[in-house]
């Protein structure tokens, strides 16, 4: 095989979904014997995770004009000594100073990353500093080229779950002291007020004030939505019907214990939590935005609906809820969509990733050294 040198680089210090597909593309493509390495802030807490987990990790401030000076130098010298293939940059900053540097100092190969769905601003860090594109879903591909980028640029390739030691069994209707019979919905999402979990609420309080066996659980934190959501169901005194579980690591656990997922998000670049409740074998409703329609396949593995439509999405969770059969026959499918066709399993992440540096690097007539 052709063993690569690849750093990839990340500005910000939290770590959300897009450090986490970081982390995650890091170790398989390591996994499939390249040498990788990153540049992350020093008080990132992605730096942090990928030197626990025996990754390089080369630290600098990315803010200012003296700090963006240094960096520049510094990664140019780097980056030509220690001869990297491909540079991947994730986020607008780190590309204009991690990008720049990898470009001045030859590296075959500059990729940008792109994992978010909201409005594209400057393109300068989509077709001037990289080569190349990747996209989390085709919907991030079409808004880059309506937004004037080049198609033949863009590639794309969807996020990964580690389908393979997916784990099994739950103990969350143990905890919640749920019956056989209760039907549980379940949403799992940072609370956000552009998740819709008031939108979710709303279609909910009917079917439970009509079907004393179904429960709402929430899962995730955020304040002070978190807070304002509990008074709500306080206040309807829906407080034994919907619980909040807040954030959790368990969260596979938690969807093989339920029977039904919801998320009425208003904007997302592709949804991975579709695909990881599929991998439990439930039926997924979602919103019809972004690129959530491409993690399911409507009416066969899940229901979409439009955005904000509470009824429709009432209408969709009340035909779940009412017919266990199609719950069971849309969660049969929707397990065989994420695990036979590998979409969206690491593996075929990191293969995908892999492939698409080796295609473009052949495109440009590399050579390893």
């Amino acid at each position: 095989m052709t063993r690569l040198r690849i750093a990839f680089s990340e500005a910000a210090t939290s770590f959300g979904g897009q450090e986490q597909y970081i982390f995650k593309v890091m170790r398989g493509l390591r996994e499939l014997g390249h040498e990788v390495q990153a540049v992350c802030q020093p008080h990132a807490k992605l730096a942090q995770q990928l030197q626990d987990d025996g990754f390089t990790v080369h630290t600098l401030l990315t803010d200012g004009f003296v700090n963006y000076t240094k960096g520049v130098l510094r990664l140019r010298r780097l980056f030509a000594e220690q001869k990297f293939d491909v540079v991947n940059t994730n986020s607008r900053r780190d590309t204009m100073l991690v990008g720049m540097a990898a470009r001045l100092a030859g590296v075959p190969l500059v990729v940008r990353s792109r994992h978010l769905a909201k409005r594209v601003g400057s393109l300068l860090s989509y077709t001037v500093v990289p080569h190349k594109v990747i996209a989390c879903s085709h919907y991030v591909r079409n808004h880059l080229i309506d937004r004037g980028a080049k198609p033949e640029k863009i590639k794309v390739v969807y996020p990964g779950i580690d389908l393979q030691n997916w784990p099994q069994g739950s103990s969350v209707r143990a905890e919640l002291k749920l019956a056989e019979n209760d039907v549980v919905i379940v949403c799992v999402a940072v609370m956000r007020e552009q998740k819709g979990h008031r939108v979710l609420l709303q279609a909910v309080e009917p079917l439970i004030r009509a079907r004393p066996n179904v429960h709402l659980v929430l899962v995730g934190s955020g304040s002070p939505l978190m807070e304002t959501l509990q008074g709500i169901v306080a206040e309807k005194g829906l407080a034994r019907r919907v619980h909040f579980l807040g954030m959790r690591q368990d969260v596979p656990q938690i969807l093989n214990g339920s029977d039904i997922f919801a998320l009425a998000t208003e904007t997302e670049a592709a949804g991975m939590v579709f695909a990881e409740a599929q991998a439990s074998g439930l039926p997924v409703v979602g919103t019809r935005v972004g690129g959530v329609p491409e993690m399911m396949v409507e009416n066969e593995t899940g229901i979409l609906f439009e955005l904000r439509d509470v009824n429709a999405l009432k209408t969709a969770l009340q035909k779940l809820v009412d017919d266990p059969g199609l719950r069971r026959k849309m969660g049969t499918a929707g397990r065989q969509f994420v695990h036979d066709a590998h979409r969206f399993d690491l593996t075929s992440m990191a293969k995908s990733t892999e492939q698409a540096y080796l295609d473009w690097l052949g495109q440009r007539n590399w050579k390893k050294s």
